[in-house]
């Protein structure tokens, strides 16, 4: 099983979720963060001046799947994140970490059944 963490722009969550649920893909965790990376956020006028927002408003997806859906979560994920076909500073990240076990804490149930 592999648990892949997505950093996305807020605007794209529901174009992202509806081609995971397309794909067979029924459970995901939404956080709203806030985060920079390498476009080091933006600045903004206020009353005739400039104040620097260091952080950005993102959202994070947290999906964990068999290693069989794998491929097609994160090619869901890529088409749909990006702003345009070619892609955007600030269109996001993806990370991907091994699972040892899942737990469904009702039945107990262990492994991909309890995904």
């Amino acid at each position: 099983m592999k648990k892949i963490e997505a950093i996305i722009k807020p605007y794209k969550i529901e174009e992202i979720k509806n081609s995971l649920v397309e794909i067979g893909i029924h459970g995901m965790t939404v956080t709203y963060v806030e985060g920079f990376g390498s476009q080091g956020g933006h600045t903004e006028s206020y009353r005739s001046a400039e104040i620097a927002v260091s952080f950005l408003p993102k959202i994070k997806i947290e999906i964990v799947v068999d290693n069989e859906k794998l491929e097609n979560v994160i090619e869901a994920i890529i088409k749909h994140a990006k702003t345009d076909s070619d892609g955007a500073i600030g269109d996001g990240k993806i990370f991907i970490y091994n699972i040892e076990n899942a737990i469904r804490i009702r039945t107990g149930e262990e492994g991909s059944v309890a995904l």
